[in-house]
């Protein structure tokens, strides 16, 4: 989503509907669905197939000029995880029953990525910051309620492995708390352990949402060691943008991963970025395939799904050969973003306390940057950027080939194509080895 969205349906208050006909088909079987239980739900119990979405709060800029985050909260059908449960067990789920965890599970992304090996061995010693605007208080506590219930070790300030930070590196004198960049704040820190639950993870909280004070936490995140940074956070490009990129984004040697947007065909920074990796998004959904699963570029209307574009402003990186666009290309890699395909998320500050399903590209981000932790620490003086092209159109990929995310000239900028596009850039990983020196 843009910093201004004065058509957009995904302002706060609104709601959207999807669905297709093969969704609407599969669901069919399942009658006699529970009443929302969200806070912001629909009261009424739920009578259609299709699954239902708000936009988190943190998506609606606070003030101008603030960039907003990347999320969308499942409040009402049945997700991709609670039909694949139901085939299974033949029990029919209740929609958006916060007692239950509805969206995919750490095991499912790593099943679908690739992972399960790496994530058993790799990553100690790692850490990954997390950079989001305001405080969550409750950030450790819904942390540690998401890793039990999932069989991961603990991650507390007790042990060393988690620590949160204000933009300065306080401990102590930490930003206002702020119930929507709870929700994001919930999102990114589930995402990471789920994907390297061996890291460690920093969280850093910029005061607001502004470009300077999320660019100094992003600082603050390298200067206490990390060498993986995640950002689901984002706005319409500038011409300020070459600047930003200087005082807060180039570090060599860090791997900076940034949501690519959700407001489907165009441009957003700071995934133009050329010194992070741009992360788009896809529908994730299980297949009878080798892989037992497939994708498709996430799009479900021309205002929503993952975003792409040929920048306007930053310079194209030497390892970025795709013809059309002379300027950066966005994206370059990309991970589950759709909402009805979404993942399961514990917080208990932005909503009522329970479990939650999450999509928009700030869930492809986060998982991109426990990928890369999960491959080792980047070599000094490399942009990890690059890493994935140099493994391009190679089995260490899955290549993304169907579906587009908005109207282009260029056809390759908005629709999935063999080899490299826009909305889903080379690919989703396959393992970690397109993601290492």
């Amino acid at each position: 989503m843009r910093t201004t969205t004065p058509n957009s349906p995904h302002t706060h208050g609104r709601w959207r509907r999807i669905g297709s006909a093969a969704v609407a088909t599969a669901a069919l079987v399942f009658t006699g669905l529970g009443t929302a239980v969200q806070a912001d739900a629909a009261s009424s119990a739920t009578t259609s197939t299709a699954v239902t979405y708000a936009a988190t709060p943190c998506a609606t800029p606070k003030h101008t000029g603030d960039l907003t985050c990347k999320s969308y909260r499942v409040t009402g059908g049945l997700t991709a995880f609670q039909k694949m449960q139901a085939a299974k067990t033949g029990i029919t789920p209740k929609a958006a029953d916060a007692t239950t965890p509805s969206g995919y599970s750490p095991t499912n992304l790593r099943s679908a990525y690739g992972l399960t090996s790496a994530a058993a061995s790799n990553g100690s010693g790692e850490t990954i910051a997390i950079v989001d605007a305001y405080n969550d208080p409750n950030a450790e506590a819904d942390l540690a309620t998401y890793r039990s219930y999932y069989g991961l070790s603990a991650c507390t300030t007790a042990n060393g492995c988690f620590k949160k930070v204000s933009q300065t590196g306080s401990t102590t004198s930490l930003p206002s708390s702020d119930a929507g960049w709870s929700e994001e704040i919930s999102l990114d820190l589930d995402m990471a352990s789920a994907i390297c639950p061996l890291c460690n993870i920093t969280l850093v909280e910029a005061t607001s949402a502004s470009y300077a004070n999320l660019g100094t936490a992003e600082n603050e995140a390298v200067a206490l060691g990390a060498k993986f940074v995640s950002n689901s956070y984002g706005g319409s490009e500038s011409s300020s943008q070459t600047t930003y990129d200087t005082s807060y984004y180039n570090h060599a040697g860090v791997a900076i991963t940034v949501s690519s947007g959700d407001s489907a065909y165009g441009a957003e920074y700071p995934a133009t970025s050329r010194y992070v990796t741009a992360v788009g998004g896809t529908k994730l959904s299980t297949s009878s395939t080798t892989r037992g699963w497939t994708e498709a570029v996430w799009r479900t209307s021309s205002t929503e799904g993952t975003g792409s574009g040929c920048s306007s402003y930053d310079a194209k990186p030497t390892w970025q050969t795709d013809t059309g666009c002379t300027k950066r290309m966005e994206s370059d890699v990309s991970a589950v973003a759709d909402p009805a395909t979404g993942v399961s998320v514990y917080d208990s500050y932005g909503v009522t306390a329970g479990w939650y399903t999450f999509g928009g590209t700030s869930v492809s981000a986060p998982i991109i940057a426990g990928v890369y932790a999960l491959a080792g620490t980047p070599a000094s003086g490399t942009y990890p950027a690059q890493y994935p092209y140099d493994y391009a159109g190679t089995s260490s990929l899955n290549d993304v080939t169907s579906g587009y995310n908005g109207s282009c000239s260029t056809a390759y900028f908005c629709t999935a194509e063999t080899g490299y596009d826009g909305p889903t850039g080379w690919g989703t990983p396959e393992g970690i080895s397109a993601f290492a020196n």
